[in-house]
């Protein structure tokens, strides 16, 4: 169990000493999101730009202008809420080669309340143009997100989450952006892509997931099938842009689609698939997620709980949206 921030700190070491263009900013939060580890290793590299989030993006906009590889970091409230116009204008408008990586996501941020948790980041992320979006599952996906990252040319938001997780993905478990993986049952992406688009649905339920509920449908599909239910789970870390081609085999092979993400149900994940099957396979779907409501204080288990964001919570859903394909 290993906060994924912990391996943002870890990694961002281990690719500055490979690229010396790297550079990376904070607002003031540096022990919480794990740039102090990058801070102590290159001083001269490292920018505590205070809490003025707008400036932060604004001078990394100007850093990337210049040939350097800026990673821009806070909470994810104050990342996408206080800099919203400076990453549309300075950032995402103009192209420019930043990463924004911001921590505390979500309503695992816990005892931090409503103030601190983000449940819409993803959504506005997902909306500017050019804008890549990536929720991974763990520390293994983090690391190879991060590395994705630095190799690709152009604007880049990673959401991260404040608490450890445990490991879902298998070591050595690639990243690409724009792909997205099978986890379960042991077949591969590519085997569910190439199924003959005419033959009949061989999963009741498809379920797609990114960060810390690909845990959890894992773990509704290991309940499901022991009850007779065949099922299939997709690690969707990379949102935007969405892996269209893995999403309708899904779709063809399903006769229904649960969705699940720590965010709100309103412009994430689930909106984005719903917005790809709606338009080109439509079948039933089920978005878990947080219903159009604000977050509250309280242990972050308590909180997933309490939210419907736990695997319970998923397998209903997979009992509920079957329920409509009798319809």
């Amino acid at each position: 169990m290993v906060a994924p921030r912990e391996a943002y700190g870890e990694m961002l070491v281990e690719l500055g000493k490979e690229n010396p263009d790297i550079v990376v900013l904070d607002g003031d939060l540096s022990v919480s999101t794990k740039t102090d580890k990058f801070a102590k290793a290159f001083p001269e590299r490292f920018f505590n730009m205070g809490i003025a989030e707008a400036n932060i993006m604004t001078v990394a906009a100007g850093l990337a202008r210049s040939g350097k590889v800026p990673f821009a970091s806070t909470f994810a409230v104050f990342a996408t809420g206080r800099a919203y116009d400076q990453i549309r204008q300075s950032i995402a408008y103009t192209g420019l080669n930043v990463k924004i990586v911001a921590t505390h996501a979500g309503l695992t941020v816990g005892p931090d309340g409503a103030s601190h948790q983000a449940l819409e980041d993803v959504a506005l992320m997902r909306v500017l143009p050019g804008m890549v979006v990536v929720v991974p599952a763990d520390v293994q996906e983090t690391r190879a997100a991060i590395r994705a990252a630095v190799r690709y040319q152009g604007p880049v938001y990673i959401r991260l989450g404040r608490e450890a997780v445990p490991d879902v993905l298998r070591d050595g478990d690639g990243f690409e952006i724009g792909k997205s993986r099978v986890l379960w049952p042991a077949v591969t992406r590519e085997a569910v892509v190439a199924a003959p688009k005419a033959d009949p649905p061989r999963f009741d339920v498809s379920f797609i997931a990114c960060g810390v509920m690909v845990k959890a449908c894992l773990d509704a599909a290991v309940v499901l099938e022991a009850q007779g239910m065949k099922c299939v789970v997709a690690d969707f870390a990379s949102v935007k842009p969405l892996d269209e081609e893995l999403l309708l085999a899904m779709a063809r092979s399903s006769k229904a689609m649960v969705t699940a993400e720590e965010h709100s149900i309103v412009g994430g994940l689930g909106g984005a698939v719903c917005e790809v099957v709606a338009g080109e396979h439509p079948v039933p779907v089920y978005r878990v997620g947080v219903r159009d409501r604000f977050g509250e204080s309280g242990p972050a288990e308590a909180l997933l709980e309490a939210y419907g964001l736990t695997a319970k919570d998923v397998a209903a859903a997979a009992r509920e949206v079957l329920k409509r394909t009798d319809r």
